[in-house]
């Protein structure tokens, strides 16, 4: 398996940060090849993708969302990935994004890419753009979800259910 670890500083609060993030259904916006993210429910998320001519679509499911801490997820088929993104505050008006993620290139043109560091290159790319969607925004995000999607095994019943918007 590939992987990468990026990391960017946004001019915005750690809850400005986050609630963007949230908002997958944006990601076409900032996110180099990503087509179309449709949010099927609290946990389940469709993604059609094209990089380097590859088409590829692909369920994943949130395995662990902490508002203003982190957005965990895993592909359900299709694509092997799974990641998560952090996010920490810097002070009252900044913050850091951290995306990790890991991957499964598919055959030799991927995995190609995945040698000469194309999905680095990708995710640096992507989080800078976020960088400038929100901060160009003036610091609005378009929308939040603030429930829970707790850890696997954890002890905290009930926090899956969608939180009002604050």
């Amino acid at each position: 398996m590939g992987g990468v670890t990026e990391s960017v500083d946004v001019a915005v609060p750690v809850r400005t940060a986050y609630n963007q993030w949230t908002q997958f259904e944006e990601f076409p916006q900032f996110m180099e090849g990503v087509q179309e993210v449709r949010q099927m429910s609290d946990t389940m998320t469709h993604w059609k993708v094209e990089i380097g001519g590859i088409k590829r679509e692909f369920d994943a499911r949130i395995t662990e969302q902490l508002p203003d801490e982190r957005v965990a997820w895993t592909s359900t088929a299709g694509t092997k990935q799974a990641g998560v993104v952090t996010f920490h505050r810097l002070d009252d008006t900044h913050s850091r994004v951290t995306a990790q993620m890991e991957f499964e290139p598919e055959g030799a043109v991927e995995k190609g890419a995945d040698k000469l560091g194309v999905l680095k290159t990708r995710v640096k790319g992507d989080l800078k753009r976020f960088k400038e969607y929100i901060e160009q925004r003036g610091g609005q995000e378009t929308g939040a979800w603030r429930g829970e999607v707790p850890k696997p095994g954890s002890e905290r019943p009930g926090t899956d259910r969608p939180q009002p918007m604050l």
